[in-house]
C-alpha cells in the first residue's frame, strides 16, 4: 500500500498540510481535483489506528454528500478510497471568502457584495442545521467563492457530525463569530448579517439563537482569567488561531459546550 500511495503522491501537488490531513491538487478522469488523506497515528496500535481513520473518512464523505442533499453547495465528492484513506472530490476553483474579507480590510468593503456573501453563508449553515448537521469547522477558510458564478461553496467536513441540539448548531456558530472578529474586525457587523439570514433559512433558529445569546452571557459574566483581561474562552481560542494548532476547533469545542451552556 505504500508503494501505491507513493506512486499516486508523485502526480499530485501538496497544497496544505494540517494536523489532521495532507491535501493534493490532482487529476480524476482528466478532471482537475483535489485529493484529502487522513494522517495515520503513529501513537495507536495499527489496527484500531485504521479503523478509526477509516471511520473519521467515512463519516466527512457521508457529511459532505448528505450537505449536498440539504441545498447546500459542496465539492462533488469523486471518490473514497478506504486502503489509502483518501477522499477525492471537484477542485473548485475561486478565492476563499477569508481572502475576499482580508482585501475588504485592506482596500474598503464593497457593501453589495459583502451582503451577499453574508446572506449566503447564513442561509448555507440554515440548511446545514435544519437538516440536523453541525459543520464543526465554522471558519472563513472553509466557504469558497466559484469563480464566475459568486457561488459560495462550504468544504472540509472533517470534523462534521449529526445532531439536533440548539448547544451544537449554537457552538457552529460561536465558532464562525470568533474566527471573524479574530480574523476580519474590519468588516463590521458581517456577523449579524450572517444571522439575519440565518433566521430566514432556518426553521429552528430560535432556539439556536437563544443558546448562543446564553453562551455570549455566561462567558461575559464569567471569571476572567489572568491573561491581560480576555476571558478564558477568548484567551483559548485568541492562542490557537495565533499558534496555528489545526486541532483548535476540536479544543474550543470541548470547552466551550460546559462552559457556556
Amino acid at each position: 500500500m505504500g508503494n501505491k500511495l507513493e506512486e499516486i503522491e508523485s502526480s499530485m501537488v501538496l497544497i496544505k498540510q494540517g494536523a489532521e490531513a495532507r491535501v493534493f491538487e490532482s487529476k480524476f478522469v482528466d478532471r482537475r481535483s483535489i485529493v484529502k488523506e487522513r494522517f495515520s497515528k503513529k501513537y495507536r496500535h495499527p489496527s484500531l489506528d485504521s479503523k478509526l481513520t477509516l471511520k473519521r473518512l467515512n463519516a466527512e464523505a457521508r457529511c459532505m454528500t448528505k450537505a449536498r442533499r440539504l441545498g447546500v453547495p459542496t465539492p462533488v465528492l469523486y471518490a473514497v478510497d478506504p486502503l489509502l484513506h483518501t477522499l477525492t472530490f471537484e477542485y473548485v476553483e475561486g478565492l476563499s471568502v477569508k481572502d475576499v474579507f482580508l482585501d475588504f480590510g485592506l482596500h474598503g468593503i464593497v457593501e453589495e457584495r459583502m451582503n451577499d456573501i453574508a446572506t449566503q453563508i447564513g442561509d448555507a449553515i440554515g440548511k446545514l442545521h435544519d437538516g440536523g448537521l453541525i459543520h464543526g469547522d465554522l471558519t472563513t477558510s472553509n466557504i469558497l467563492i466559484r469563480s464566475g458564478t459568486n457561488q459560495l461553496v462550504v468544504i472540509d467536513f472533517g470534523l462534521s457530525f449529526t445532531s439536533t441540539l440548539p448547544e451544537d448548531k449554537a457552538v457552529d456558530l460561536y465558532v464562525l463569530e470568533r474566527a471573524l472578529l479574530s480574523m476580519h474586525s474590519s468588516c463590521g457587523n458581517v456577523m449579524d448579517r450572517i444571522l439575519a439570514a440565518y433566521r430566514k433559512s432556518s426553521k429552528q433558529w430560535s432556539s439556536t439563537l437563544n443558546k448562543l445569546a446564553q453562551g455570549a452571557l455566561r462567558e461575559t459574566e464569567g471569571k476572567k482569567a489572568h491573561n491581560g483581561g480576555l476571558s478564558s474562552v477568548n484567551y483559548v481560542l485568541h492562542t490557537m488561531v495565533r499558534t496555528g494548532d489545526g486541532k483548535w476547533v476540536e479544543k474550543l469545542r470541548e470547552l466551550l459546550v460546559p462552559l457556556l451552556f
